[in-house]
């Protein structure tokens, strides 16, 4: 099949930098048995084409970038007809795949990876906003053939808009993050790690209110927190009021493989976002046999339980309870290792590529 993936950005030149790993994991493999041809709509400014992982990169750049995408995509199909075309995220991107592909006669898919469908008025989060969000999602979704998502929340969110889907998580490559068996704690001081970037979704400030409650009751600990500060140095400046600064590292942004051995080296993730489709990091210390304690949403509200520990979003109380419980109970902390395992490996990259190919060939006898 020739098939047409249309992406907000996550595929650069480099492969290291830039990049989102479950993206990359899913061209790789479609590339091996199909023609797979990537509409990323602003990885550069400029419009270009180069190669990754065996399949054609077409960046549309800034300007008019929704119009040249579509235009790009006939284009290339005259050369060769696509089978079907495919957004990864709503929005933009699949008002392109879906408008185009009903010009071109064509089946389309939409995956939610992000917040289209939330509405998180107080942070200027999420797809359901505006009227204008809220009509195009609606028009745009019942227009796809077949829309998927990563988690159980995604997917009862658009069955509550009265939307049939399809769960496809978006998994790990195995191959390059491969997995390591949930160890025992030899050292006292507790090491956790918390990977995201640094804005408003993810919430920093419950994490660090809940991580302060832990510091003033002895608990010891250092934490990694890992990933692109965009809020200009709010988290570090509450970080020092909150008096962390000895248990606290900001280590900015990390290429997988300066991340692994990080990750290798942590007792426990932790996470706080108030909206997740996922996420990917879930999965990716679930492999290195590390167990998570997070906030209610996507995998984490799936996996608790018994693969992971979830609480509700925003309460900072609930959150340095849970780390407590897992941190003191190194059975526990083990079992949700070996759970959340095994779950990820069940559903990595390879799962991903499959289930999703399961999909094409539906489409394309239909």
């Amino acid at each position: 099949m020739k098939l047409a993936l249309v992406l907000p950005g996550g595929v650069d030149r480099s492969g290291e930098f830039r990049v989102i790993p479950a993206f990359l994991a899913l061209i790789e493999r479609l590339a091996r048995k199909h023609d797979v041809h990537v509409f990323v709509l602003h990885q550069e400014p400029a419009p270009n084409r180069w190669e990754l992982v065996g399949a054609q990169i077409h960046n549309i750049g800034d300007g008019w970038t929704r119009l040249r995408a579509i235009a790009a995509i006939r284009a290339e199909h005259r050369r060769s007809p696509f089978d079907l075309v495919h957004a990864i995220f709503s929005g933009s991107c699949s008002f392109i795949a879906v408008t185009a592909a009903k010009l071109l006669g064509l089946p389309s898919v939409v995956h939610i990876a992000g917040g289209e469908l939330v509405a998180l008025h107080e942070i200027g989060y999420g797809g359901r906003r505006k009227w204008k969000g809220r009509l195009r999602e609606a028009l745009i979704l019942r227009g796809a053939d077949v829309v998927t998502a990563a988690s159980a929340p995604i997917i009862d969110s658009l069955n509550t808009l009265g939307l049939e889907a399809t769960r496809v998580p978006l998994g790990v490559d195995l191959h390059t993050w491969p997995p390591l068996a949930p160890r025992r704690r030899l050292a006292k001081q507790a090491q956790l790690i918390h990977v995201a970037s640094i804005n408003r979704v993810k919430d920093q400030p419950t994490l660090l209110r809940a991580l302060a409650v832990l510091a003033r009751e002895g608990l010891e600990f250092q934490l990694d927190i890992v990933g692109v500060d965009t809020l200009q140095g709010e988290m570090q400046a509450l970080a020092d009021q909150l008096g962390l600064q000895e248990h606290i590292r900001f280590l900015g942004f990390k290429t997988q493989r300066e991340l692994r051995p990080l990750m290798e080296a942590a007792d426990l993730l932790v996470m706080s976002s108030m909206h997740e489709a996922g996420p990917l990091v879930l999965l990716e210390a679930a492999v290195t046999g590390v167990p998570a304690v997070g906030t209610a949403v996507g995998h984490l509200a799936e996996w608790q339980p018994s693969a992971a520990l979830a609480v509700p979003a925003g309460d900072s109380a609930a959150m340095a309870k849970a780390i407590r419980c897992v941190l003191e109970d190194e059975a526990l902390r083990l079992r949700l290792a070996g759970e959340a395992q095994c779950r990820a490996v069940q559903e990595d990259a390879d799962c991903t590529a499959r289930l999703f190919e399961a999909l094409y060939q539906q489409l394309r006898k239909a």
